[in-house]
C-alpha cells in the first residue's frame, strides 16, 4: 500500500473472505468491510455525502454537518469532519453501542441524545426529527440525512467495482438493508458492469421494510423500525427478495463465527450470514453468493458477545449457535479442511 496522508485514502479494498462452500460449488463469499477507518463500511458513503455536499454548494468552508445515527455513518462522519474541517453533530439514542458514541466523542462530534440514559429503545423516527429541526435552525448547517441522500448508495459503488476484481461475477447478493445504500448500491453499480446478482435484502424481524408487523428489535443499525419512514436508498425495483431473521438467529451467528473462526462481524452481519447459511444448498450450483459485513463484531463486546446482555434480554440461545457451528462445519470450505489438517 502506498504512503497515504489522510485516514479517508484507507478506505476500500476490503478482502474478501470465503465462510462456506457446497459440494455443488457454491461458496458464500464475505466482504469485509470491518477493514475500513473506523471498522464499518459506512465511511464510503459519509464521505460521498459529504463530498457531494461540497459539489453542490451545500456545505461552506467551516460548515455544520448535522446526522441522525445509530453509529457507524457518525464514525464515518466524524472522520471526514475532522479532516475536511467541519462541525459534526451526531443525534442519536441509547440503543446504539456504548463503544461507538465515545469513538465519535474521541473524534470531536458533539452528541445530542433524543431520549434519557435509562431509556434504551431504537428512536430513528425521533433522531430523524430533531436532526433536521437543528439543521433548519443553523445558516451554516446541513443535514446530510443518510436514508434519502443519493449519495449513499453510490459510495457503494466502489464496493461492487472491488468484488469484480477478485471474483469472475456475482450470482446472489445478500446482505442488511438499514438505509439501504449498501445493497442497493452495490446492486445498482454491479449491474453498470454487466453483473446482474440475484439481490436478497435481510432485515430484522420487527422492521417494516419488507411488510409484516412491526416490533422492537436489537439488531443495531439496520432495519426500519415501527413509525420510522422507508428511505430512498430502499430500491425496490433492485430487489428480488426480502427476508426476515431474529435476533436470536442473528446474534447466534455472529457468537458462532467468532467461536469456530476467530472472525468477529456485527449483529446485523450475523442476521445476512444466518440467511445464506440457512438457504445455501437451495442456491443453484457453483453460485457465488455474496454478503457484505458492514461492520466488525469489537464494537459489540457489551451486548452480543455479553452473556448477562444477552440472558437479561432472552437472546441468549446455545441451541441456535449449536445449529450455526453444525452449518459451518458441514460447508468448511476444502482449502480450510486443509490447512487445518495441516496445522496438526
Amino acid at each position: 500500500m502506498p504512503l497515504v496522508t489522510r485516514v479517508t485514502d484507507l478506505i476500500g479494498r476490503t478482502p474478501l473472505f470465503e465462510l462456506a462452500a457446497t459440494s455443488t460449488g457454491t461458496r458464500l463469499l464475505l466482504k469485509l468491510e470491518q477493514f475500513n477507518p473506523t471498522g464499518a463500511a459506512k465511511i464510503r458513503m459519509a464521505r460521498e455525502m459529504v463530498l457531494d455536499a461540497e459539489r453542490r454548494g451545500l456545505l461552506a468552508s467551516g460548515g455544520h454537518i448535522i446526522e441522525s445515527t445509530s453509529g457507524n455513518t457518525g464514525l464515518g462522519l466524524a472522520v471526514v469532519a475532522a479532516e475536511r474541517g467541519y462541525r459534526f453533530t451526531a443525534v442519536v439514542d441509547h440503543h446504539a453501542c456504548k463503544d461507538k458514541l465515545r469513538a465519535m466523542r474521541a473524534m470531536g462530534a458533539e452528541l445530542v441524545f433524543v431520549a434519557d440514559a435509562d431509556d434504551d429503545t431504537l428512536a430513528t423516527s425521533a433522531r430523524e426529527d430533531l436532526a433536521e429541526a437543528m439543521a433548519a435552525e443553523r445558516d451554516d448547517a446541513y443535514f446530510t440525512e443518510q436514508h434519502n441522500n443519493d449519495a449513499n448508495a453510490v459510495g457503494y459503488y466502489a464496493v461492487a467495482e472491488e468484488l469484480l476484481e477478485d471474483v469472475e461475477r456475482v450470482d446472489i447478493l445478500l446482505s442488511a438493508v438499514g438505509t439501504g445504500g449498501s445493497l442497493f448500491g452495490t446492486a445498482t453499480r454491479l449491474r453498470q458492469l454487466g453483473c446482474t446478482p440475484h439481490v436478497i435484502g435481510v432485515e430484522p424481524i420487527g422492521s417494516i421494510a419488507f411488510g409484516g408487523p412491526g416490533g422492537p428489535y436489537w439488531q443495531s443499525g439496520t432495519g426500519t423500525p415501527p413509525g420510522a419512514t422507508i428511505g430512498t436508498a430502499v430500491d425496490y425495483a433492485l430487489l428480488d427478495e426480502g427476508v426476515k431473521v431474529s435476533d436470536v438467529a442473528a446474534f447466534a451467528t455472529a457468537r458462532a463465527v467468532a467461536n469456530k473462526l476467530g472472525l468477529m462481524i456485527g449483529g446485523s452481519a450475523g442476521g445476512s450470514v444466518h440467511a445464506a447459511l440457512a438457504r445455501l444448498e437451495k442456491f443453484p450450483p457453483g453460485s457465488t453468493v455474496v454478503t457484505i459485513v458492514c461492520d466488525g463484531g469489537e464494537k459489540y463486546l457489551d451486548t452480543v458477545f455479553d452473556d448477562d446482555w444477552m440472558s437479561a434480554r432472552d437472546l441468549l440461545d446455545a441451541d441456535a449457535e449449536h445449529e450455526v457451528l453444525d452449518m459451518l462445519e458441514r460447508y468448511t470450505p476444502t482449502t480450510r479442511r486443509g490447512g487445518l489438517v495441516e496445522a496438526r
